[in-house]
C-alpha cells in the first residue's frame, strides 16, 4: 500500500483541524513550494526527515539490458533524497527486527510501538504556539 496525496490530505484534516478545502490547499502549496525551490537547483532540507536535491549526472556508457550492447545514456538531471538520521532511526526501530539474515522481510510480523522523532519538532512546535 502506498501514501496518496489524498491520504496526506486527509490526515491533515483530521489530525490538524482544517477544513477538507484548507487541508487540500496546504498540501498542493507545500508540495508547490518544494517542487519550486528544486526546480530552481536549491536543496530542499526538512529537519528530522531529509534533504532533496538535485544532481547533475554526466554522460554514460551503460549496457543494454536485453542485447547486452554497449549504448550511451545521455547527460541528465536526477532528483535525489538522502532520509536523516532520525528518520532512519525511527524507521530501523518500528521493522528492523522484521528482516532475516539475508535481509528478507516478513510482513507478518508487527511493527514495534513507539514514538516517531522524524518531524516531532514540528508537532510540538505547533501546538505550544496554539497555547499562546
Amino acid at each position: 500500500m502506498s501514501l496518496t496525496k489524498a491520504d496526506i490530505v486527509e490526515r491533515v484534516y483530521k489530525e490538524a483541524g482544517f477544513s477538507k478545502k484548507e487541508a487540500s490547499d496546504l498540501v498542493d502549496l507545500v508540495f508547490k513550494v518544494i517542487k519550486d525551490t528544486l526546480s530552481r537547483g536549491e536543496k530542499v532540507k526538512i529537519s528530522g526527515f531529509g534533504n532533496f536535491s538535485i544532481r547533475d549526472k554526466s554522460t554514460r556508457i551503460g549496457r543494454n539490458p536485453q542485447t547486452g550492447d554497449a549504448m550511451e545514456i545521455s547527460a541528465r538531471r536526477v532528483l535525489t533524497f538522502k532520509p536523516s538520521q532520525v528518520l532512519k532511526e525511527d524507521v530501523t526501530v518500528r521493522y528492523g527486527h522484521r528482516l532475516d539474515e539475508k535481509g528478507n522481510e516478513d510482513k507478518s510480523i508487527p511493527a514495534r510501538e513507539g514514538t516517531s522523532r522524524a518531524l516531532s519538532s514540528f508537532i510540538s512546535n505547533s501546538e505550544d504556539e496554539s497555547d499562546y
